[in-house]
């Protein structure tokens, strides 16, 4: 090794490890890994899942009617954080447009960062008994719209940020010193209504104040909060113009590299943080790479719910479908519940599985490219194109709603396979 290479290595640390992670942070690679496993199952290879294709149109069909339901104009939004602000019929963000008052629409989009942020990862599963009962409306929300609505009430009281003369933000000292019984009062846990994982929750959004506050160059030099991304995409260095548009994929690899050491995940190349990556015996790449399939669920969710905040910031957004379809319960669910997906194996369903088992990985693999071909079949029983219809849109309209209907009428709303998550995988 050249001594030039050497002192490369010193400071960059295992460069090769490094160029393993980034390339597994890519869109691409999850696509293509994906892809070699449900190859392989349509090949009958798979030891979990048989694929019957018959069944994508069965998929696509249920896809389609959810989506005429919610949607009965098609004008279909993108699937982000920003719907479950709409829970119960009540406009949030006009809400929160209220509260900031007449403020540049950087500092808006800002604000609206910091929410998307903190809300998107306090979004595990509460559990069955758990629920929210708004005050002002007085409504009761469960699951996700229940845990969206009571974040964005905490996000107004100021409970993220440290500054009381700014309360609607949040930045990194106020969440580094985020008590769990705090935010457990905010959510309204007691003994009567218990939150599965809710220091796990305080735990994540501490790291995320940490991480920030490690990283000023890129969440804020004065005050460190997650709308640093915004600006560091939009004018990434303050003698540049601001940008006019930006590629989705920008925003998720800036999350991805900057949020890096807040998973709980332990999955790792020689010491390089990976989160939601996983081993597979059955997934070939080069390098270090090999046996890993990467999905960053969360992450893609996050910036999922990001762009929206970007355009109403006056951004525009390119490359939407190069984000892929979330490997989650309810997508997943769908392809189970419709039969799209059969385990090979009927007992699966009594076990407790955990993320890195390889059935749960290659369901969620599954799911990724199965979503990929179920949105073609569900564009064209829609008569809508991509532009119109794009992935994002198909899973709201869409994957996520039926296969949520699916599991109500056959589980009670539980999911297909019990898995043993941290809250950051599903």
């Amino acid at each position: 090794m050249s001594r030039d290479r050497q002192d490369a290595h010193f400071v960059g640390g295992n460069l090769e490890a490094e160029e393993a992670a980034r390339l597994l942070r890519t869109t691409g690679a999850v696509r293509e890994r994906c892809g070699q496993l449900l190859a392989r199952a349509r090949a009958g290879q798979s030891a979990w899942y048989e694929v019957n294709d018959g069944a994508l149109d069965d998929a696509a069909r249920a896809t389609a009617e959810a989506t005429r339901q919610r949607y009965p104009k098609l004008h279909v939004p993108f699937h982000s954080r920003w719907r479950h602000f709409e829970a119960g019929g009540v406009d949030r963000r006009a809400d929160l447009d209220r509260l900031l008052g007449n403020v540049p629409k950087a500092v808006r989009a800002r604000a609206m960062v910091d929410l998307a942020f903190v809300s998107v990862l306090l979004d595990a599963g509460a559990g069955p008994d758990w629920k929210y009962v708004e005050p002002a409306s007085g409504q009761t929300f469960t699951r996700s719209e229940g845990l969206a609505v009571a974040s964005f009430h905490a996000f107004t009281s100021g409970m993220f940020s440290s500054d009381k003369d700014h309360p609607l933000q949040a930045d990194a000292q106020g969440l580094r010193a985020l008590v769990t019984d705090r935010l457990a009062a905010a959510f309204q846990v007691s003994a009567a209504n218990p939150m599965v994982g809710l220091e796990g929750r305080a735990v994540l959004l501490r790291r995320l104040g940490e991480v920030m506050q490690e990283q000023p160059e890129i969440f804020g030099q004065q005050v460190a909060r997650p709308a640093g991304l915004f600006d560091l995409i939009v004018a990434p260095a303050p003698e540049s113009p601001p940008t006019s548009d930006v590629a989705a994929h920008d925003i998720l690899s800036q999350v991805l590299l900057a949020c890096n050491g807040i998973w709980p995940a332990a999955n790792a190349i020689d010491g390089v943080p990976l989160g939601d990556c996983w081993r597979h015996s059955a997934v070939r790449g080069e390098g270090l790479t090999d046996g890993w399939v990467p999905f960053h669920k969360l992450s893609q969710w996050l910036t999922y719910s990001l762009l929206e905040p970007f355009a109403w910031g006056g951004v525009g957004l390119r490359g939407i479908d190069q984000l892929t379809a979330l490997p989650e319960y309810r997508n997943g669910g769908l392809l189970l519940d419709t039969g799209v997906l059969r385990l090979r194996d009927p007992g699966a369903v009594q076990q407790t599985w955990h993320p890195g088992d390889e059935l749960i990985v290659e369901w969620r693999a599954l799911t990724v490219s199965l979503l990929d071909e179920l949105a073609v079949r569900v564009r064209k029983l829609l008569h809508l194109d991509a532009d119109r219809l794009p992935l994002a849109s198909v899973l709201e309209g869409g994957t996520w709603a039926a296969g949520r209907a699916l599991a109500q009428k056959e589980r009670g709303g539980l999911p297909p396979l019990k898995v043993a998550s941290d809250g950051t995988v599903f």
